[in-house]
């Protein structure tokens, strides 16, 4: 069973070039968290890359999974790689999402262990990023351990204390921090990002990719078209 997904994915999702994440562009730049099929039109017509769609039942911004494989279909004909964002799901969940939504990408936004990451790829056929929550250069360390296993790493804000959602907060971290990372350590930046600091987040930490959910938001999973045209205007300048 497991290898028969494994090429089922690996079938579908081949041609890279069906997506803008070609792994060399400028700058990525992921929306995450959308609900609607507004909200998909909305990031394909700024110019982002990628489109995140969050299977956690606490998050103002969790989908089903027949709605987010609707969902993900119309990003990818926008040409966006569809994003699953998942929080220590399990194996029958991580399969169906691969079987029906055929993400470009799983996001791992729990507390996988480098085990569970390689577990994960083998059982879904399908490249990994794996969120690491960041306060202190120390933090960066948690990165070592999964280096070979992941495709990506998706550096985010601790979360408050009393927070029931890993991401999403609209917290920041010093990202001076992420310069002492190995060269050539591939990741998108996330955590309190907006249209208006973007900008300084770039240039001081020069991510592959910058990653948004709550700063692109009139309310709590609500995205607003103009902030979203917004981000991406300020990300790609």
């Amino acid at each position: 069973m497991t290898s028969g997904l494994n090429a089922s994915c690996r079938l579908d999702l081949s041609d890279a070039s069906r997506y803008r994440d070609a792994m060399d562009d400028s700058r990525l730049i992921k929306i995450c968290g959308l609900t609607t099929p507004d909200a998909v039109d909305a990031v394909a017509d700024a110019g982002a890359t990628h489109a995140g769609f969050i299977f956690y039942g606490k998050s103002p911004r969790h989908v089903t999974l027949p709605l987010a494989a609707d969902l993900a279909a119309r990003a990818r004909a926008a040409g966006l790689a569809p994003v699953a964002v998942t929080v220590d799901a399990d194996d029958a969940l991580l399969r169906d999402i691969a079987r029906m939504m055929r993400p470009a990408l799983i996001q791992l936004h729990g507390r996988e262990t480098p085990e569970r990451a390689a577990a994960i790829k083998a059982l879904t056929g399908l490249p990994v990023m794996k969120a690491l929550s960041v306060s202190e250069p120390g933090d960066l360390a948690k990165a070592d351990p999964l280096r070979g296993i992941v495709e990506r790493f998706l550096f985010d804000a601790k979360p408050p204390k009393d927070a029931v959602l890993p991401g999403g907060n609209a917290v920041s971290f010093d990202w001076t921090i992420l310069a002492a990372l190995p060269a050539g350590t591939d990741y998108f930046l996330a955590g309190g990002l907006d249209a208006g600091n973007v900008g300084a987040a770039i240039r001081i930490a020069n991510p592959a990719g910058v990653d948004v959910s709550s700063g692109v938001e009139s309310a709590p999973g609500v995205k607003d078209a103009g902030l979203i045209s917004a981000f991406c205007r300020a990300a790609r300048r």
